[in-house]
């Protein structure tokens, strides 16, 4: 893809959540090329020095940088929300069992984060303000709508990993279908990271 659809694609799977910009999108691919991770290619005969427009690939050494990167799970990628969310947004390509335990390690954080916002709410309630307990509450609140919502991506994903989905089609209400995936069926691509490579929609 050209940068600008590189771009266009960020936006739309991320914008959501993050923001891209030109600026910071080209230091990023030159990085990549750097490593290998991407390659680039110049239509009608133009070169680096000389160029209009540049295609962007991902090479095998990219994929698998960004297949390793995909089975990280440690701390880092449950304790941060950010980082947890990014994650998220590629879950499709994560294995099963890599999915199962993100989900489970960034559950059992925020219930130990949890029970001490309960504890500080008791100790507190009497020494801060109003303004100041409604925020601990909403963060309460919010943390334990978190957990809810973890608990149901779980089962889904116990669910999709043995076929039993709940509508007796391969897919559960959350939908996730047979192969514990939401959305789409990655073996169906040209190859496991065709959507990153813009073979597929």
């Amino acid at each position: 893809m050209y940068g600008y659809e590189v771009k266009k694609r960020l936006d739309e799977r991320l914008g959501h959540t993050w923001k891209f910009s030109y600026g910071s999108l080209y230091p990023t691919l030159k990085k990549l090329s750097k490593v290998e991770a991407v390659e680039l290619e110049f239509p009608d005969g133009e070169t680096l020095t000389r160029k209009k427009k540049i295609v962007y690939r991902i090479t095998p050494k990219g994929e698998a940088i960004f297949e390793a990167l995909l089975d990280e799970s440690g701390a880092s990628a449950t304790e941060d929300r950010e980082a947890f969310m990014l994650r998220l947004a590629f879950f499709r390509y994560t294995k099963p069992e890599t999915r199962r335990r993100l989900l489970e390690r960034r559950r059992g954080y925020l219930q130990d984060r949890l029970a001490k916002m309960k504890e500080s709410l008791k100790t507190l309630r009497e020494r801060v303000d109003a303004y100041s307990l409604e925020l601990m509450q909403y963060g309460a609140n919010e943390t334990e709508h978190d957990i809810h919502w973890l608990e149901g991506m779980i089962e889904a994903e116990r669910n999709g990993a043995n076929g039993s989905g709940a509508n007796g089609s391969g897919a559960n209400s959350s939908g996730v279908n047979s192969g514990g995936t939401i959305g789409g069926t990655p073996g169906t691509e040209p190859t496991r990271f065709g959507v990153l490579r813009g073979e597929t929609t």
